[in-house]
């Protein structure tokens, strides 16, 4: 075997992507949430569950019911009760505040924690944005180091330049860290 055909079948295997790896990748970024989910503090799980609770088409129902029946007895339909909360109805008015004041935290505080997993996964894409912008740099120089080596001609324009200048992430910082300092 020659060292040009080592090298190939060095970079063959290299190059080969089995369905395994895809498959890990996938198990890598969807541990992000899982991870996230395993440190969530005993009343983020509370929050979590009731938020499970509250969106769904059972507490609908209950709400539904529960009003219905506060109504009835209220107006005075059924005999033998007697209203406690007649016209205008006053403190289901001052419940049905309370319980939406209770409902929205819930929800503020849900979605705060989804936005801490959120810019979490940002940071992460954004790394693995740089490293294939840097690959994909890499790569590029190979190419015009093997056109030059095999006497082809290599176009000489700024923008292929621009590309094959290694990523400066120290400007890509700054420009960012401005867009958020003028928000």
């Amino acid at each position: 075997m020659t060292k040009t055909t080592r090298v190939r079948k060095g970079y063959e295997a290299i190059a080969e992507t089995s369905p395994r790896d895809v498959s890990q990748r996938q198990k890598t970024i969807k541990s992000i949430k899982s991870k996230a989910d395993a440190k969530r503090s005993f009343q983020d799980k509370i929050v979590d569950r009731g938020n499970s609770f509250f969106g769904s088409n059972v507490f609908l129902y209950l709400n539904i019911a529960w009003f219905v029946i506060w109504l009835v007895i209220n107006l005075g339909r059924i005999a033998g009760l007697k209203p406690f909360d007649p016209f205008p109805f006053s403190f289901l008015t001052s419940s049905v505040s309370l319980e939406a004041i209770i409902l929205a935290i819930f929800v503020l505080i849900s979605q705060n924690r989804a936005a801490r997993i959120a810019d979490l996964r940002e940071e992460v894409q954004l790394q693995i944005n740089i490293m294939a912008e840097e690959e994909n740099t890499k790569i590029m120089r190979m190419i015009v180091l093997l056109l030059q080596k095999n006497k082809i001609p290599v176009p000489e324009d700024k923008q292929l330049r621009d590309l094959l200048r290694k990523t400066d992430t120290q400007k890509i910082e700054r420009s960012v860290q401005k867009q958020i300092d003028k928000s």
